[in-house]
């Protein structure tokens, strides 16, 4: 990552950051797509247990994984000021912080797992294939935490294709070892859906041992002497961290919590709007990989730039990505709109559920908009390190705002499941202004600090 100055240069820097950050969220979220599938070629109870495995485990892995995300603003701004003794100090304090979450983790779950899925009332082999895969994937929690903080150190110096590289690596890997272990091929147990747990939990050891490696050895990184000095525990620099971290993670768990309760609600619609329901939000989310990969780059430049006290730059480079994702989000909104029938029928072959589909993709379109704006300010924001404010903004967005006015349109209205739909939009759309209005008035913070010093 270098400073920029002409406009030329920012864009291009930011589509130099963008690109492989998409790539990487993809390439993850496939990885997630060949556990499941290939599990269900095993059988369909394996398919059941890892799928509500796999929903137990995303918000784990996503709401805390983006606290140990705030190690990119905070390198970054150490970068940016040109404070790159303290790198070191800084990373390593942060893979203590994974190691300790972790290891909470596995204490928490290992209490809480057996009865969560017994409350569930599942069939004795999916409740049992969903232990195991969870119990098979617990190997992977501490190399996987750690592998964030080394991405996240890796990211802020802007080499993005690194970790792109890394995750992409990761993915045939990964569907190798499901191959061995769910199907028990090369004389390797069969598993079933218990076996994708093994494979994740040995791909994250893999790709931590490769990032470690990438610090170690690639020129950028070895000159950091990362690994060189052993330093104490330092709860200041814990408190530094998740300070910035908890209300990233809050605001990723409110966020997507919300999609999880409004499934719920349409449980009462029936079979056919369950199965379009999710349909229309898989595609959704597959969408969201744009703008969410757009959000990551900014908090990396604009954090890079508040740092080094070019908070003109900053705000620039939050306008070039605003802009870019709402140009995005109005061209497949737009293609949405001409294919929303093609896109349903990827999903289904029965004609019900192919017509519902194809409508709740049609409010997908203002999803797009509103995920333009949202996601690309609260990464702005996070360059800026304000978080706290931004975290509040998205409760009362989702929970107070989105869930209730869906809801209330479901009982005094006729929409029926497109209801939860309006109300969704409507707090995204709350969401996305209020944020807008903060990042306005932390950049006007930011400028008049400027004048003042002169």
């Amino acid at each position: 990552m270098k400073q920029t100055f002409t406009l030329k240069e920012k864009i291009a820097q930011l589509w130099h950051l963008f690109l492989p950050i998409l790539i990487t969220q993809l390439a993850m979220l496939l990885m997630n797509f060949f556990d499941t599938t290939m599990s269900g070629h095993f059988s369909k109870a394996d398919l059941a247990g890892v799928a509500i495995g796999a929903s137990l485990w995303f918000p784990v892995s996503t709401g805390l994984g983006t606290v140990l995300q705030a190690v990119t603003p905070i390198i970054s701004h150490l970068i940016g000021s040109k404070n790159t003794d303290e790198i070191p100090r800084t990373f390593i304090q942060s893979l203590y912080v994974a190691v300790c979450m972790a290891v909470l983790v596995l204490f928490a779950g290992g209490l809480s797992i057996g009865p969560v899925l017994g409350r569930m009332d599942l069939a004795p082999h999916v409740e049992r294939v969903a232990h195991r895969f969870l119990f098979a994937l617990s190997f992977g929690l501490i190399p996987l935490f750690c592998y964030q903080v080394c991405r996240s150190l890796i990211d802020a110096t802007g080499l993005t294709k690194i970790s792109m590289l890394i995750t992409l690596l990761a993915l045939p890997i990964n569907i190798g070892l499901n191959v061995l272990f769910i199907f028990g091929h090369a004389g390797f147990p069969q598993l079933g859906g218990a076996g994708a747990g093994v494979a994740s939990a040995i791909t994250y050891w893999l790709i931590l041992l490769i990032a470690i490696l990438v610090l170690m050895r690639l020129p950028r990184f070895a000159e950091m002497r990362l690994f060189r000095t052993f330093y104490p525990v330092s709860f200041r620099s814990w408190k530094a961290l998740l300070s910035l971290g908890i209300p990233m993670g809050l605001s990723t768990f409110f966020e997507s919590s919300i999609f999880s309760v409004v499934t719920l609600f349409m449980s009462k619609f029936g079979t056919d709007t369950i199965a379009s329901h999710q349909a229309a939000m898989n595609f959704e989310s597959l969408l969201y990989m744009l703008p969410l990969s757009i959000s990551l780059a900014m908090t990396i430049l604009v954090s890079f730039e508040a740092g080094a006290g070019r908070f003109k730059d900053a705000r620039l480079y939050s306008t070039i990505g605003l802009i870019t994702a709402v140009v995005i989000a109005t061209l497949t909104g737009l293609l949405l709109y001409l294919f929303h029938e093609q896109v349903a029928a990827f999903y289904s072959d029965d004609p019900a559920v192919i017509r519902l589909t194809g409508h709740f993709l049609l409010y997908a379109i203002f999803f797009q908009w509103s995920d333009a704006v949202q996601a690309p300010v609260q990464g702005a924001l996070r360059g800026y390190k304000d978080v706290r404010i931004t975290t509040i903004m998205t409760f009362v967005s989702y929970w107070v705002i989105g869930l209730p006015l869906g809801y209330l349109l479901d009982a005094v209205t006729a929409l029926g499941p497109f209801a939860y739909w309006i109300g969704l939009i409507t707090g995204l759309a709350v969401g996305a202004v209020t944020l807008l209005g903060r990042l306005h008035y932390i950049q006007q913070k930011a400028r008049d600090l400027l004048k003042k010093n002169g």
